[in-house]
């Protein structure tokens, strides 16, 4: 079983990365994200997107009602159909969901996040959580008739209610809950690179151990993503795969050896 995320940056190869899929002889599901056009969307609505950094560290999107209208529009609108086109266009028979449809990822909502405000601590609460749980029989459902879920944010809370999440995150729950072996992150970058910067630092292999020590070593929105990565790997996965979303044949250069493999 292969989990496929796919980032939300403007410059990933949609098409090469479906027609790739199409060739698998093996089960898989799409995780996305939008977060390009979620900016877009987002200005032709009249307002900025705001980032809040939290005491810790660790950088999120304030997701107020404004936010959460973007998100549904541009991730689970936009982006999520036009992925199904594409997958039906290449004779795979895809289903777009969000976490909120039957329940498929079901969280908490965040009780708040501890921000610094002019010198002050602050409590500052959205509608954005932590995925707790996945319907794992309803995935199977799809995947053992011969449907490919394409998922993406929001989730659903605690009450029902519609909060973003950590597509990350969202993606360690499904491992889990799937068993699968394989988890694929197209980025719009060669893979981990020690300076992006300098296209000939990337990594080509990470092991476990280095990723918890990798973590305390960024900042902002990649200590997050480094936590999740390190949450990934501590699981049963047996190899999680950072590649170029760009490039002609994502995928097949993934499977192939390209970007970064992180393997015990």
């Amino acid at each position: 079983m292969l989990i496929v995320k796919i980032g939300g940056g403007e410059k990933l190869n949609l098409p090469g990365i479906i027609r790739d899929l199409a060739t698998l002889n093996e089960p898989f599901m799409i995780v996305h994200g939008a977060n390009a056009l979620r900016d877009e969307v987002a200005k032709k609505m009249g307002f900025e997107k705001s980032v809040l950094t939290s005491i810790s560290g660790y950088t999120s999107v304030f997701s107020d009602e404004n936010a959460l209208d973007a998100i549904l529009m541009a991730y689970s609108g936009l982006r999520n159909k036009r992925l199904v086109e594409l997958c039906q266009q290449n004779d795979i028979n895809a289903v777009g969901l969000t976490g909120l449809d039957g329940r498929i990822v079901q969280g908490k909502r965040n009780k708040g996040i501890r921000v610094m405000e002019n010198g002050k601590k602050m409590l500052k609460r959205d509608f954005s959580g932590k995925p707790a749980t996945v319907n794992s029989a309803l995935l199977t459902t799809l995947i053992d008739s011969g449907y490919v879920p394409v998922l993406t944010i929001p989730i659903c809370d605690e009450n029902g209610n519609a909060i973003n999440s950590e597509n990350d995150d969202i993606v360690c729950k499904l491992q889990q809950g799937l068993d699968a072996d394989t988890v694929i992150q197209l980025i719009e970058a060669p893979g981990f690179m020690e300076d992006i910067n300098d296209p000939d630092s990337l990594r080509p292999r990470l092991d476990y151990a280095e990723l918890e020590v990798r973590e305390q070593q960024v900042e902002g929105r990649m200590k997050r993503k480094m936590h999740a990565l390190y949450k990934l790997a501590k699981g049963n996965v047996k190899k999680i795969i950072i590649c170029d979303g760009r490039g002609e044949n994502p995928i097949l250069d993934a499977l192939n050896g390209g970007g970064t493999w992180i393997q015990p």
